[in-house]
């Protein structure tokens, strides 16, 4: 495997894989575009190089082949105006004919974007032919979609076969993401404290208990802090609560207290009488709700005992929210632990911040720039801390 900084692209076509899978309004414009900017230092750094782009991404989930809802053809002129002054060419098709021909007179300096690698099902499939056929399109291939890097697909795995071991290449973006995981699960600096929010117990085991053997501390917020209340015999109302997982959840705290990390749950809790943003709200222990109402947000002493523990930090992990915090009434725990995030990482600590609604509040309160790293992919993150081996990752070291 080569470094990206030490492949020289002069006279190189790189196939990158990037992650374009950007939301789209019924106007078919872009309303997020973070995913292609963040493939941008990677991308320019190629031509600057002499080098060629092809560009191969998916965009939602064509179930039934070619649907212009899901085109790139509609990222073309958004990408044109990310490259200013960079000739970006489309092939309406990711492997037929017309694609082979723009690639093979692809010049120096130029970008090529592919259409939609879902339109065939072989990408999904992990097909090798079609794999093949996406490989003769390019001399390199560079993998900087580090959102996909969970999917042994045609494009972020497979393809790793048609190419030498020096010339399938991490971008700068996929670097970056690895690097900052691997710094958080295997060279964290102590105290090193996850918080771990989110809805459901089951969406987030497999992360608690991979990280019980390397964090000091755990914070638990969200709707599944309710869970291990319930567990603990404590009277949580009618708050979100997994009736089927109140043994693991016991199981997670005795596994805890054997291995001597803290487990940190919300002494107190923002209640409301329904699940709505202009709902009733109280402030009440949480360990007794009353009977009707539900938690939708950590108290404001639970704040200050979780901005406590993250302060005291030196490696800091965030995967989910601490309430509903899309609703103005529920959002101060998620405000208020991204903002001791943000103050631990001032004074020295890293932070790495990942998953999609972590990343959408970090961004909502706009403290991105205030914490170590924002990791673009969720589900590949969630995966990589669940200690599981990503495909799009082996493809390239293995």
């Amino acid at each position: 495997m080569s470094s990206f900084d030490s492949f020289s692209f002069k006279g190189q076509k790189a196939l990158m894989r990037v992650d374009f899978n950007v939301p789209l309004d019924k106007e078919m414009q872009i309303t997020d575009d973070t995913r292609m900017r963040a493939a941008l230092p990677t991308i320019k750094s190629i031509l600057q190089q002499g080098g060629a782009v092809i560009l191969m991404s998916h965009l939602g989930r064509p179930k039934e082949g070619p649907a212009d809802k899901y085109s790139l053809r509609h990222l073309v002129p958004h990408l044109r105006n990310l490259l200013p002054g960079i000739p970006v060419q489309f092939a309406d098709d990711c492997i037929g004919a017309q694609a082979q021909d723009l690639s093979a007179s692809l010049l120096p300096g130029e970008v090529l974007l592919l259409e939609n690698l879902r339109f065939y099902p072989e990408e999904e499939k992990g097909d090798i032919e079609f794999a093949a056929k996406l490989a003769r399109l390019g001399t390199v291939w560079v993998n900087d979609a580090f959102g996909t890097a969970h999917r042994a697909h045609a494009s972020t795995a497979v393809m790793a076969s048609q190419f030498s071991k020096d010339k399938r290449l991490f971008g700068k973006l996929m670097e970056a993401e690895v690097a900052s995981a691997q710094k958080v699960l295997h060279q964290a600096a102590s105290p090193f404290v996850a918080i771990i929010g989110g809805a459901k117990v089951s969406d987030k085991i497999l992360i608690i208990e991979n990280l019980l053997e390397r964090a000091t501390d755990v914070i638990i917020g969200g709707g599944m802090a309710y869970t291990f209340f319930k567990a603990l015999g404590k009277n949580i109302g009618n708050s979100l609560c997994e009736a089927d997982r109140l043994t693991l959840a016991l199981e997670v705290l005795e596994k805890a207290e054997k291995k001597g990390v803290r487990i940190h749950l919300p002494e107190d809790s923002v209640i409301a009488n329904r699940f709505a943003a202009d709902a009733d709200t109280a402030i009440a222990s949480s360990t007794d709700i009353p009977a009707g109402w539900m938690g939708l947000d950590i108290g404001p002493a639970a704040r200050v005992q979780f901005a406590a523990v993250i302060h005291s930090a030196k490696t800091i992990l965030w995967n989910g929210p601490m309430g509903v915090f899309e609703m103005p009434a529920f959002q101060e725990g998620t405000q208020a632990v991204a903002l001791a995030i943000a103050s631990a990482t001032q004074k020295g600590a890293f932070s790495l911040v990942g998953g999609g609604d972590s990343v959408a509040a970090i961004n909502q309160f706009q403290l991105t720039d205030q914490v170590s790293y924002v990791s673009t992919g969720g589900g590949a993150m969630l995966e990589y801390f669940e200690g599981k081996l990503l495909p799009g990752i082996a493809a390239v070291t293995g």
